[in-house]
């Protein structure tokens, strides 16, 4: 019991820790024309709301959210690994999970969507 008290202990601590080093270091004091704009994705804010969209652009922010929500899937996992909870079935859905997540990127990789500047 002790050890998951420290651990859980140890995560919030590494947490604020976290949140505040990322307040101190993420105060910008150079603002411009494109920090003070209300878009910041490359389009002139005026003009036709019917522009042609790039969709890269969308298919870059898409692959973005699913590899970001696999990685909040992937937290509990890594957190367990150490643990006594973890059964052997569970090591093999990890790997199972890692694998298709890998093969995903190398897909994305092989299919140039991941190249911005093509």
């Amino acid at each position: 019991m002790e050890k998951v008290v420290v651990s859980v202990f140890v995560s919030v601590v590494l947490g604020l820790v976290l949140l505040l080093l990322g307040l101190v270091l993420g105060v910008s004091v150079f603002g411009g024309r494109e920090k003070s704009s209300p878009f910041e994705c490359g389009f002139d804010p005026v003009g036709s709301s019917r522009v042609p969209f790039s969709l890269r652009f969308f298919l870059l922010a898409v692959i973005f959210v699913v590899f970001d929500v696999e990685i909040v899937l992937l937290f509990p996992a890594v957190m367990g690994i150490g643990g006594d909870w973890m059964w052997l079935g569970g090591y093999f859905v990890l790997v199972f999970f890692l694998v298709v997540l890998f093969l995903g990127v190398v897909h994305e990789w092989r299919e140039g969507s991941l190249e911005w500047e093509s």
